[in-house]
């Protein structure tokens, strides 16, 4: 698993992968796109093979996005941690070297500054917590922790809500009541936890902009320097997949009404865009510095092309 970077201005973003694996892609219950079928994805010449397999699974991948600027160090998505239940089996109770890959690249927990979670799932609060002496206690202690005050209110009391309307096995994974006792909840205890509006500004380089329907308080981040833009998704947009295909109905969003409407949009937002460079660093695909330009998305039956945007992931 290659760590990758990106320089946005003066800004730096590197890639900490955690795992790397391939999901179904299309059909079946457990697939991402219901949707999705061998032809559509045939069609679209650019995701074989570097995002999806010949046999139409996606190559994905957990990873944090260290954000280094000038004022401040910010992990971005914490991945599902060390240590942790969860009911899928790949990521119960791992034990992998994510602080290592950290230390790897200069960065260690005390000199991290800032977390920012775009959504309180099982798989972006993880290193939030590690387990010490039989209780979680913070991973980043000289951090703030920034959730989004919408995001927070809903999993700390709307979670019955939310799992109802989720499928079964997708409930199962997601266990928004394990992940808050585990992995919300001790940072909040600890004090270090900052409850912010969805279009947040963190520092200078870093603003939140809301992306709703994946999750209620769902937020993207995007960093600007230099007349250079970056957007990191979060899970907006888990896949390059709905750059083709943003009509397409992914089975982890909660309202996939919103959440189409919001991709469809921000598709339309960011192409074309007068900043210099402008990067679309999606949260779980596995290629990299892959060059997006001309690429068109079905948008209110017009095409539009998304041009000038790098899609950044990860081998």
């Amino acid at each position: 698993m290659t760590n990758l970077a990106w320089k946005v201005g003066d800004v730096t973003i590197t890639r900490i992968a955690e795992l790397e694996w391939d999901v179904p892609g299309m059909g079946g219950e457990h697939s991402f796109w219901p949707d999705a079928t061998a032809e559509a994805i045939g069609a679209v010449p650019w995701l074989t093979p570097h995002f999806v397999t010949s046999t139409g699974d996606l190559r994905l991948s957990l990873h944090s996005l260290l954000v280094d600027t000038s004022e401040m160090r910010v992990v971005v998505d914490t991945c599902v941690g060390n240590d942790k239940k969860c009911h899928l089996a790949d990521w119960n109770q791992m034990h992998n070297d994510y602080l290592e890959k950290l230390a790897a690249v200069g960065w260690t927990r005390e000199t991290v500054s800032g977390v920012l979670c775009t959504q309180l799932h099982v798989d972006h609060v993880g290193w939030n917590t590690m387990w010490v002496d039989g209780r979680w206690v913070p991973t980043f202690p000289n951090a703030r922790y920034y959730f989004g005050r919408r995001e927070y209110e809903f999993c700390a009391k709307e979670t019955r809500q939310y799992r109802e309307r989720l499928p079964g096995w997708v409930d199962e994974a997601l266990d928004i009541s394990e992940v808050m006792a585990d992995s919300v909840e001790p940072v909040v205890d600890a004090g270090l936890v900052e409850l912010v509006d969805t279009d947040a500004i963190i520092s200078p380089e870093i603003r939140l902009t809301p992306t709703p329907g994946h999750s209620p308080g769902h937020v993207s981040i995007v960093i600007e320097s230099k007349d250079e833009r970056a957007v990191i998704t979060g899970d907006m947009m888990h896949h390059p997949m709905p750059v083709a295909y943003p009509k397409w109905t992914c089975v982890f969003d909660d309202d996939t009404q919103q959440a189409r409407h919001t991709r469809i949009n921000f598709l339309e937002k960011f192409a074309d865009t007068p900043k210099l460079s402008s990067a679309l660093i999606s949260r779980h695909p596995r290629p990299a510095n892959w060059c997006a330009t001309e690429i068109p998305f079905d948008s209110t039956s017009k095409a539009v092309a998304f041009r000038a945007v790098r899609i950044a992931a990860s081998l």
